[in-house]
């Protein structure tokens, strides 16, 4: 027992000292993520906040997960950190907290601005929640400034952007589609057609897939790629009717999550021994599947997407981040 506590305070020191070079800053940049149960996907998640940090080296960075579901199964593994540290995990992930706390936290901690970037691929279900919980905290007045909880909060926009004429998305999925071209060169060496497994949601349009797949095909009319999603359209039964309408000469396929972590949905949905899963779906009508299970955080090109969507939120806010 003595053992174990000593184990968890060495482990709690140590995560102060790496911290503490900006605990005291005025300035704070708020990483929101989803969040994911999976270990092994876990490095998708600090590779962002860790070149977000280099990027930003005298800002505060907290890292928040937006699931409850998530954050609660994380707070019991926590009463085993040994464990889990032992398996490579962070201990802010094992305390990892939400939006609402990390802003109290932060208040106390006395930083004044505040960027939130969330790590979304579009402007869907997730990132609309997470702008109105921002604006909800941005929107407090007091009869006296001096007792605001903060001074300027300002949020970034997702991968592919957002609504609105300030930023059009369109570049903002150019751009995307752009740092894609890695996978091309692996789907050509392996002669495959490329297949992306994005999330996507039933309540919010989630067309912005069908304009990616039709960017890449004009990008990279080499390869046939097509894109589906586990919830919403595109489906996997429409990737199928695409396979089937082409009729392409390629019996390979390049299976890839479009997604920042790949987690459970990757490892299972996609990639997993279900009968039901995209893999066994395609190896029934006789493809090669080469299912890589690589988060598009481990992707160090896409991870500076976000940290310009940073310097755009912190400029058009007038917030200095160094």
């Amino acid at each position: 027992m003595v053992m174990k506590s000593k184990f968890i305070l060495s482990i709690t020191l140590m995560f102060l000292l790496l911290t503490a070079g900006n605990l005291f800053a005025k300035n704070a940049i708020i990483l929101s993520c989803f969040g994911t149960t999976e270990p092994e996907a876990i490095s998708s998640i600090m590779n962002i906040k860790s070149k977000i940090e280099k990027a930003f080296p005298e800002t505060r960075v907290e890292l928040v997960f937006t699931s409850n579901i998530i954050r609660s199964i994380w707070q019991k593994r926590s009463q085993s950190p040994e464990e889990w540290i032992a398996k490579g995990i962070a201990p802010e992930i094992l305390y990892v907290k939400g939006i609402l706390e990390t802003f109290g936290k932060l208040q106390s901690a006395k930083c004044r601005d505040i960027v939130v970037q969330p790590t979304h691929m579009f402007h869907m279900e997730q990132y609309s929640d997470l702008v109105s919980y921002v604006k909800g905290i941005a929107s407090i007045k007091t009869v006296r400034d001096k007792w605001l909880p903060f001074d300027k909060i300002a949020i970034g926009r997702p991968a592919m952007g957002t609504i609105g004429i300030k930023h059009p998305y369109h570049d903002d999925l150019k751009r995307v589609v752009k740092i894609f071209a890695s996978d091309i060169k692996e789907a050509r060496a392996k002669n495959s057609i490329l297949v992306y497994m994005g999330h996507g949601n039933e309540v919010w349009s989630t067309g912005i897939y069908s304009e990616l797949q039709k960017e890449m095909r004009l990008a990279y009319p080499e390869v046939m790629t097509f894109v589906g999603c586990v919830e919403g359209f595109p489906s996997l039964n429409d990737v199928m009717a695409g396979l089937t309408h082409t009729n392409p000469q390629s019996k390979n396929i390049l299976l890839k999550p479009l997604m920042i972590v790949a987690g459970d949905h990757a490892r299972n949905d996609m990639a997993g021994e279900d009968e039901d899963s995209w893999k066994n779906n395609f190896e029934k009508r006789g493809f090669k599947v080469y299912p890589v299970l690589k988060g598009l955080g481990s992707n160090n090109e896409f991870v500076q997407i976000f940290i310009g969507h940073i310097n755009d939120a912190a400029k058009e806010a007038n917030i200095s981040l160094k």
